[in-house]
This record gives structure tokens, sequence and C-alpha cells, in this order.
């Protein structure tokens, strides 16, 4: 049998922050993510010279790396770090209060002690960032500038510099000098990130590869109409048709700026978001691009259902997926490779809840399994494909017991054969071709998430309308050249207008280029990610501001008024709800059995992706979470994508855990089988206790809030979780908890009280 090839493909990406004529960036996140995790994540493979992977590098990303080491760039957040605490004007300090805790709470600030108290000083959801203010004096203040700071450095860091680490360990009472120190590490991490990677990708152990420039969704600036090939009825923005010029400007200038960082062309790309359709194949492979990566749900569609999953999620003919094919349009080809989306999301939003080791090897075993499904004789090909900074804030210590054992197994493991993408198609050519590639993303097999809502829809034709005016500005300088009144420049990358022309000041080429730069930043899919109801962030507003501002640039580079319209806001203001809450007590038998009415005043959180920058493709098996209470009892009812005595077989352990007011949980072992079982465990011991358990189309318990210790009027924060071979299989809420407080005995009255 031969062995498995694994091929991991980390995907590092920031959209375009900075508004360069203002000269100001809003967001840290390059500067964070960088001095974490893309400098993390080449330390990790620098310790394991034997891993080989694939790494792609956005443009956008790597322009604004360059711009903090060579231009010595900054961002609000540096600024603020920046301030001595004594001279932070108050807008400063509520900015502080306000940001300075945007990390994940309980791997990335509980770690810190001092962090976690300036946290619970700080009061979230009780008291505004003003009204906090008072609570911080100078010394809390510098604290928090330098412990947020400290928080983002990659842990592998801590462990190479004595001085980073003394001030790890000093916890508190921080000098400015100190913050300082702290400030000017963070320069020297984002100055070495380049050349690290050019070492790796010189020595052999990595293949670099890159994405259109300012990561658009290819298919949809080639014609949005593509949308409908998954979605037939979704509505599409005014203006259907594409740019193709921008989508080629896009390709050309990130395959020409990786050759000038790198030294090299890339072979490889990942397009924005696995984004793939038929027309692009001509574009890529006339620029040198010899691969692509998306994922296997459009290898499913591309196949007519061939390759796809069952209800349980495994794979039906899973030898078709694990093998690299050929796509062609005309005399143009394309190698492309389909990531397999459940292994990924295990390693992008499940392992992160088990311990590291053990996790790491649960992955060795699936890989396992992968090489005994597929016939002895054929080979394998694994490609495991995500986001290579988002999830590991959500791992303890950064993910790196989880990375340094998976590496380490995986490099000495005689059955893995970790792989470069491009120097495995070259000794391994695909040998099927896929007659049609789908028009689809590696999220759903569709654009959904970029096209469709209402705010889509309404950012689209904006973009629609400042790039008709720019095209029609950009002709009138071309009438100017031909009559003699301009310059012999050649046009930018834009195309010709066949409109109108409009009135309006002559302009010149500089300001022309830097218009239709303004304007392929807009093009990005970050903007359109934050809109609809798909995906939401604290820093919404932000997003929607930024990409108005980028169409409004236009305008200003062109000497004119951007319109009014770019004035409002296209995101509405409305937050989903985590969870409703129950409306009155419950009378329920525990029997589970759907009976409807039982469950009407219980509170329901609906079980979907809440990952903000992160999409997970692979369905949980939860589906809703109804709770609620008796006088004395917490009841619950879990329903699942199926019965609930189908689904709960597959998995050994269901959990029901209570992380406030004490560390107790319900374990149900071989759940829905007849050797079904339960304990109640407190700190982590089993403790005698009477609860009752029903399960049959659904799940449902009833446990005394005198276990669970909870009082009246005090709050509870609960999870439920299923559990295989001792790993998190799904969990909901996938990050946090679900909170309410239980009732005091006129808990009726009051609510019916109108």
């Amino acid at each position: 049998m031969s062995d498995v090839a694994l091929a991991f493909f980390w995907h590092q990406h920031q959209p375009y922050y900075p508004d360069d004529l203002t000269g100001e960036n809003p967001m840290p996140w390059v500067r964070l993510h960088g001095v974490k995790d893309y400098y993390g994540m080449a330390l990790h493979l620098a310790e394991v010279p034997e891993m080989r992977c694939t790494i792609n590098l956005v443009p956008s990303l790597l322009v604004q790396l360059l711009a903090y080491t060579e231009k010595n760039a900054s961002d609000r957040f540096l600024d603020v770090s920046r301030i001595p605490a004594r001279d932070l004007s108050q807008n400063d300090a509520i900015f502080l209060l306000d940001h300075f805790f945007m990390a994940n709470h309980e791997h990335m600030i509980k770690p810190w002690p001092r962090f976690w108290e300036l946290l619970h000083q700080r009061g979230f959801g009780k008291i505004s960032a003003r009204d906090a203010l008072r609570r911080f004096p100078e010394r809390e203040l510098r604290d928090l500038q330098t412990l947020f700071n400290l928080a983002w450095i990659h842990p592998l860091v801590f462990e190479q510099d004595r001085d980073l680490a003394s001030l790890r360990d000093k916890g508190r009472h921080y000098s400015e000098e100190d913050k300082n120190h702290v400030l000017d590490k963070h320069r020297e991490i984002l100055n070495r990130i380049v050349p690290l990677h050019k070492k790796l990708a010189e020595s052999g152990q990595i293949e670099l590869t890159t994405t259109p420039f300012y990561h658009p969704i290819l298919p949809l600036l080639f014609d949005k109409k593509l949308a409908r090939e998954a979605m037939p009825e979704v509505k599409l923005p005014r203006y259907t048709g594409g740019y193709f010029e921008d989508a080629e400007v896009h390709v050309r200038r990130a395959i020409d700026a990786h050759t000038a960082l790198f030294g090299a062309p890339p072979r490889g790309m990942w397009p924005a978001e696995g984004s793939v359709c038929q027309p692009m194949i001509p574009l890529l492979a006339e620029y040198g691009i010899r691969w692509i990566a998306t994922d296997e749900g459009i290898l499913s569609q591309s196949t007519q259902g061939f390759v796809s999953r069952d209800h349980h999620g495994h794979l039906r003919n899973p030898s078709h997926l694990y093998r690299p094919y050929k796509v062609r349009d005309g005399e143009h080809e394309l190698s492309i490779v389909f990531r397999d989306h459940a292994l990924s999301d295990m390693v992008g939003f499940h392992y992160q809840r088990s311990n590291g080791k053990d996790a790491a090897h649960d992955f060795v075993k699936h890989l396992y399994n992968i090489r005994q499904a597929i016939p002895a004789d054929e080979p394998a090909l694994v490609s495991v494909i995500l986001d290579g900074e988002n999830c590991w804030e959500h791992y303890p210590d950064g993910g790196v017991p989880f990375l340094r054992t998976l590496y380490q197994l995986c490099a000495h493991d005689k059955q893995i054969r970790p792989v470069k993408l491009g120097e495995y198609l070259e000794h391994n050519p695909p040998r099927d071709t896929l007659p049609h590639l789908f028009a689809g993303s590696w999220i759903n097999h569709n654009f959904a998430i970029w096209i469709g809502h209402e705010e889509d829809v309404a950012a689209w034709d904006l973009l629609h309308r400042t790039r008709e005016h720019l095209m029609t500005r950009e002709a009138r300088r071309q009438g100017d050249k031909e009559t003699g009144r301009q310059g012999d420049n050649k046009a930018p990358a834009g195309a010709l207008s066949i409109f109108s022309l409009s009135p309006g000041p002559p302009v010149s080429l500089s300001a022309l280029d830097q218009a239709w730069e303004e304007l392929y930043i807009a093009e990005g899919s970050d903007w359109f990610w934050w809109y609809g109801d798909d995906h939401s962030s604290a820093q919404d507003d932000v997003f929607d501001q930024l990409f108005r501002k980028h169409l409004q640039n236009v305008y200003h580079r062109l000497g004119e008024t951007p319109p009014p319209e770019l004035n409002r806001p296209i995101k509405r203001r409305v937050q989903r709800l985590a969870h409703t809450l129950p409306l009155a007590y419950l009378d329920v038998k525990i029997d589970g059995r759907e009976t409807f009415f039982e469950w009407t005043n219980a509170g329901r959180y609906h079980c979907v992706s809440e990952r903000g920058t992160m999409g997970t493709n692979t369905p949980g098996s939860f589906s809703d979470i109804y709770f609620g209470f008796t006088r004395k009892d917490f009841v619950i009812r879990i329903d699942f994508d199926q019965p609930a005595k189908n689904a709960l077989p597959s998995f050994d352990v269901l959990r029901i855990a209570f992380e406030e007011p004490g560390d107790c949980e319900l374990r149900i072992e071989h759940p829905g089988k007849p050797a079904q079982s339960w304990n109640w465990y407190a700190q982590g011991q089993p403790v005698p206790a009477d609860i009752a358990v029903g399960i049959d189309r659904i799940a449902e318990c009833a446990i005394p809030f005198d276990l669970i210790g909870a009082g009246m009027n005090q709050p509870v924060q609960f999870f439920v979780e299923l559990l295989e071979s001792k790993q998190s299989r799904d969990r909901a809420p996938r990050g946090g908890t679900i909170a309410f407080t239980r009732p005091a005995l006129e808990f009726e009255s009051i609510m019916w009280d109108v």
C-alpha cells in the first residue's frame, strides 16, 4: 500500500485597510496577525525541516506588511499604544477600553492574570467605556496598552526572546519603556516575516503561491450571472455583467508582485475564497498559473454528485476526491485539487476544543482511514486547506501543542508523505479531466456570501456607478490626449468608456491611476463578506465605512465631490440575537418525543456558524437547542439534523456542560444505543444525581438547579457537545456559551404583567 500524500495549504490574507488618501489605517490586523500567525506559522515549519507544505500569501497582505517595515506605516491601535498613558486624551482612553480587549477571552486574555483582571474591571455589557474610565488610572491604562500588544505575539517568539519572556513574566505595572520595547519588537518581528518565508521556499521546504491582488471574487468580476449556476433564483445587481479588464489587472499584478518579491513567478494560485468558474481558466493559464485549488463541494457539483457525502458525512467514491484533476477551456489547461473540507474544518473549528496532542493523533488516524478507503494501487492526495491565521486564537496556547505534535507526526510517519502541491502535481500529473468547472466558492459551493442579499446588491450597484463615472473621466482624458491637450501616456488598466463624457476639470494620468487603485481595492471580497446576514462582528460598521471610503476616494482622486449616496451606510444596524430567552416556566415530560407545545415558551438557540472571519463548510449534527426551567429544574431539548436516535449512535458522548456558576456537566455515554448510560460530574468527579434523560426523536434532559449550583436570579452559562474517540465533533455554540438567569418565583407574573 502506498503512503498518503498530505498537502497542507495555508491561506494567509488580509484585506487592504489603509486609506491612502489620508494616510490613516483604522485596523491593526495585518500587524497583529503578523507578529502572531504569519511569523508563528513559519516558525513551526522551521522547527521541523522535514515538513512540507504550501503557503498562499495574498498581495494585499504583503503590500501592507512591507508598508510597516519599509515605510514606517502605522495603524490607529499602534498610534494609541505609543501615546504615554499620562498623555492619553479622554477619547484615546475610551478607544483603549473599547478596543484593546479584542482577543479571544479564554485563550488570549485569561492566561494573563492582569489582562483578565482588567477585562473584568472594564465591565463589558454592564457599563460604557466612558463610565468605566474612572476605574482605570494611568497605571491600568499603561498595563492595558502593553498587555494587549504582548498577548498578540506568537507563543514561539517568547521561547526565543528572553526580553519578551521577561516582560511576559513581569505581568503587571509596566513602564513606558517596557511598553515601547514591546512595540519595537512588533516591528522587528514584522521585518522577519518575508525573509523567513523566502528562506523556507529557497530551502525547498515550502511552495509559495498567490491570489488575485486585492482578493476579489474572480468569477463575479467575469460575470455576475455566474452566481446563477449554483443559485438560479439569486437576486443580482442592476448591472449583471462583469469587468474582465479588472480581473486581468488583479491577476497580472499579483503575478508581478510575487515575482518581484520572491524572485520567481508563482506556479499555483488560491483564487479568493476558493472561487472558481470555467471562464477563468484561460486567463490564469495565460499568466503562467499551472494549478489552482478549491473545495470538494465544487468537485461534487462538477461531477453531478458522483463525489459527495451522505447524511453522516461519509464520502461516496472517496478515491475520486483524493486525486488531482485537469480543467480545460479551449487550448488552455490547469491542474486543480479539491480540499477535504471535513478534515480542514476539523483543524479550523473542532480540534481547538481538544487536547492538542490528542487532536494531532486523531488527525493522523483520519489519514490512515482515508488510505484504507482507497484501493491500494491508487495514490492518495489529501488536501487540507484553510486560513492560516484565524483559527489559532481559539486554541489553547495559540495551537502550539497541536501543530508541533502534528508536524512531527506527519514528517516522521512512514505512511504519510507531506508534499508541496506544485511539486506533487509535477511528479503526479492529473489523469482525469472534468468536463466543466462548476462556478462556486469553498463555502457551500456558491457565492451567496458575496451576492444576493439586498446589502450585497446595494454595494455592487455603488461600485458599478463609481466605475462607470471613472471610465467616463478616463475617456475624457483619452479624448484630450487625441486632441493634443494631454501627454502621450497610456491609459490606466481600466477599460475606456463607451458612454457620454461628463464635464469636469482635466484629470492627470497619475490621478486616474490612483482612482483605479481605489476601485480595485473596493472590488475585494472582504467588504462583501460583512454585508448581509451571513457574518457579523463588532466592526461591521468599520468595514462598511472602509468600502464606501474607497469608492469616495475615486472621486477625491479625480478632484470631485463624491455623491451623497456614498455617505449613507449600507449595513443595517441589526444584530442577530445569539439566542432567545424563556418566556415562562415549562411543563415538559422527559421522553425524547417531539411535543411542540411543551417547548413553545422555551429559549432557543439555532445552530449556525458564528465565527466572523471564518466560514465552515461542514454541517454540524446539532440543529436547535431549546432550554428553559421548571421551578426546580433546568430543562433542555436538543434537536439534530435527523432523529436523535439515528444521529447519536455515531458518537461516544453527549455533553451538557456548565461554565457558570460552577464546573459541572452531564455526560451521556453511548447515547441512543442500548448500552446508554449517564453520569453527573462536578469538578471533574462523578457525583450521584437524580437526572431525567430521554432520547428518541429528540434528546431531552431535566437537571436540578441544585446540582448546577444556581440559585434564584443567578446567571447560568452552558453549552452542548458531541465527542467521538475523545475528540470534539460538534459543539453548540461553536464558541462561547448560551446564557440565561434562573428566575425568581414571581418570574411568570412579571413576564405577563403588561
